[in-house]
């Protein structure tokens, strides 16, 4: 890489923190119709990481697309991130991806070639551990980088994983610690050590492969990944479509090291502050919770790990799973509780 160029210096927000505010996502989507289409299984109605259209009885294809701006300097592990992050949405649809299409966005006068041509290099890598082709895509001429990916996926049309089925007494399991977002922000005032950063890229670089698994599980009732509404907006998503509360521990969460320390210095990104004026009078807090607690569970995650809701009896046999693939950080924080839709931190 050309060490005189660093990408974060493009983008007004990096990774899946350039996402619109929750509560104006929300109402930009209110007024949209209903999709009336039977075969659609699952469309914008319940904020589901990827659309879901039946094809025939044994068949029904996932769609997604995603992309960001640069969240890390080096061109080739943006795109290995942009990739994973994109492709984890199939997975966390308990779907096999089949096919991506690249998203493409460059300073065409301020990147060189070769800084560009890394970027691609490095979604490819990923596709190609995913196994699926990279098949094409669309590029413009933008004033940010912007990369990322359409991706197409299959399931049976009775394993697909939704972000609404929870019930009360589910388990909560999380499959990656929290913190990319703490880390990004220290990246960007260069206080992100080398460790921290080689931490960060293993972690939003690793595709959540388990989502396949867990949808051969009946037991399993609701899946979605945590990306950049943070914890607790993505949890609420799960409360909302299933009608639930919600009850975390929050000494049980698992935290990257790195960020955590970070976290106690004060850093954050910015967009934890607008996530929690998003959705935070939603959320019940324990007095005296330290603000670097609260940034934790609003801080945006850039291929973030998947949140499980299960029957307890299942819990052991998730864990398994994501151990098993190599998800070291997976761990029980909560519950799925009766009550309106709602999130009590204790």
């Amino acid at each position: 890489m050309d060490r005189q160029i660093k990408l974060t210096q493009f983008s007004h927000g990096g990774g899946c923190g350039c996402k619109i505010a929750p509560s104006i996502l929300r109402e930009l989507l209110a007024d949209m119709p209903a999709a009336v289409f039977p075969d659609l299984l699952v469309g914008a109605e319940s904020s589901d990481d990827a659309a879901v259209y039946r094809l025939n009885d044994s068949q029904a294809i996932v769609a997604t697309t995603d992309f960001f701006m640069p969240i890390v300097d080096d061109p080739f592990d943006f795109g290995r991130i942009a990739a994973t992050n994109a492709i984890s949405d199939i997975y966390a649809m308990g779907a096999q991806p089949i096919l991506a299409l690249a998203i493409v966005g460059m300073p065409i006068d301020k990147l060189p070639i070769a800084v560009m041509k890394n970027i691609l290099k490095g979604g490819e890598t990923v596709c190609a551990q995913a196994g699926i082709p990279l098949a094409g895509g669309h590029s413009i001429d933008s004033p940010e980088p912007i990369y990322g990916l359409v991706v197409l996926g299959v399931v049976h049309p009775d394993k697909v994983q939704r972000n609404d089925r929870a019930q009360a007494g589910d388990k909560l399991i999380l499959g990656k610690g929290l913190g990319i977002g703490i880390m990004s922000a220290a990246l960007k005032k260069e206080a992100l050590t080398e460790g921290g950063l080689k931490r960060m890229v293993a972690s939003t670089t690793q595709l959540n492969t388990p989502g396949k698994t867990l949808a051969d599980l009946p037991d399993v009732h609701a899946l979605t990944d945590v990306t950049g509404f943070g914890l607790l907006g993505h949890l609420l998503e799960i409360c909302r479509g299933s009608r639930l509360a919600a009850k975390i521990d929050v000494e049980r969460l698992p935290v990257l090291p790195e960020a955590l320390e970070l976290a106690k210095q004060g850093f954050a990104p910015g967009a934890s502050e607008r996530n929690w004026l998003s959705y935070g009078h939603e959320v019940a807090l324990p007095e005296g919770l330290p603000p670097w607690r609260k940034n934790l569970l609003c801080d945006p995650q850039t291929s973030g790990g998947l949140l499980v809701a299960c029957a307890p009896g299942a819990v052991s046999q998730v864990l398994e799973i994501f151990h098993r693939q190599g998800f070291e950080f997976a761990s029980e924080i909560g519950e799925m509780v009766a009550g309106e839709a709602g999130v009590s931190v204790c």
